[in-house]
């Protein structure tokens, strides 16, 4: 166990994780809703810290993140636990491992060792990913800066629901964040995940703010969270707040967890999404999980093939100096 950095103490025994914006008050011997950090006498801690579940070497493109590094790769990690409850989730089994067993489990890690195996494979990236980032955040801020300091960068893959304070002791350390946006209605986020929408979207638009660099994905679910009124405002808010250079990464449903019943998106409806985002305006739209669909970066302004995908390969990556190279138009993204 590590005693856990964001928390207030608060009478009677119990406290307040101040980490995420669910900010639960936890009594003695009980944990939070992520079931990983746990009140013990007065005391916050957290069960997860360097108990890895999962460690893999992915391309960045399956994060994904399509503006940042496109080609090389990213040493994945993860502990158990999530602070969501999405009954779609694609990670169940490792994400509500705590909730559903009880248990703690994986393989004891040190910082030190984490960044050394991302020197092992060459990989100039590490990404906190597979379940949410932020409840395994001392860790991860502890992983982050010794990967700094020997000049690898660090990304979140996150579903946007960590608290300012944290978040911003970490930016410095953390170069990019895929957000999840997973719809725009309310009462979607309140029963299929246990989350409020507003929150997360007031983070996201604090990542931007404290400069690093974001792209979101909203997985797309038939009769859920595809009407286009929802669609269009997901876009006009990613437009109006992080800009129209910001990637928009619309993803393909398969049936999972507690929505088995559900059909996997079509290739119609993810088009759908698609053409409203560029009505709205959004350069850089990809529609995942499909392998059918252009996934390729064009210049925005004289429509020149500037990065060339297959999967989660990139065959060709045409940029130069952060440029097109036909019309010399900026590209946004860290190159």
């Amino acid at each position: 166990m590590h005693e856990a950095m964001y928390y207030e103490k608060i009478g009677e025994g119990k406290v307040k994780c101040t980490l995420c914006r669910h900010r639960c008050i936890i009594r003695n011997s009980n944990t939070g809703i992520c079931r990983v950090r746990k009140n013990i006498d007065g005391k916050l801690y957290s069960l997860n810290y360097g108990k890895l579940i999962s460690m893999h070497i992915d391309p960045i493109e399956k994060k994904p993140l399509f503006h940042f590094l496109p080609g090389k790769d990213a040493l994945s990690i993860a502990t158990v636990g999530c602070n969501f409850a999405c009954k779609f989730c694609q990670n169940w089994e490792i994400a509500q491992f705590p909730a559903l067993t009880g248990r703690i489990e994986g393989e004891d890690y040190t910082a030190s060792q984490v960044v050394s195996m991302a020197q092992k494979y060459k990989a100039p990236v590490i990404a906190y990913t597979y379940t949410e980032p932020t409840i395994f955040y001392e860790f991860a801020l502890d992983v982050a800066l010794k990967a700094q300091d020997l000049g690898i960068k660090n990304v979140f893959i996150t579903n946007g629901y960590i608290e300012e304070k944290p978040l911003k002791e970490i930016s410095p350390f953390l170069h990019a964040a895929n957000i999840d946006l997973k719809g725009w209605n309310k009462k979607f986020y309140a029963s299929v995940i246990g989350a409020r929408r507003d929150e997360v979207l007031k983070s996201i638009v604090y990542y931007k703010k404290l400069g690093i660099w974001v792209e979101i994905t909203t997985l797309l679910i038939e009769g859920k969270n595809d009407k286009d009124n929802e669609l269009q405002n997901i876009a006009k808010f990613i437009y109006n707040e992080l800009g129209a250079d910001t990637p928009w990464h619309i993803s393909r449903f398969f049936p999972a967890y507690k929505m088995q019943n559900i059909p996997p998106t079509s290739l119609v409806n993810l088009k759908r999404a698609f053409n409203i985002g560029k009505e709205v305006g959004l350069r850089y739209i990809y529609i995942g999980n499909m392998w059918e669909v252009d996934e390729n970066t064009y210049c925005p302004k004289c429509g020149a093939l500037l990065i060339e995908r297959r999967g989660f390969s990139v065959i060709q990556n045409n940029i130069h100096d952060g440029k097109c190279p036909v019309c010399g138009t900026k590209i946004a993204g860290v190159w």
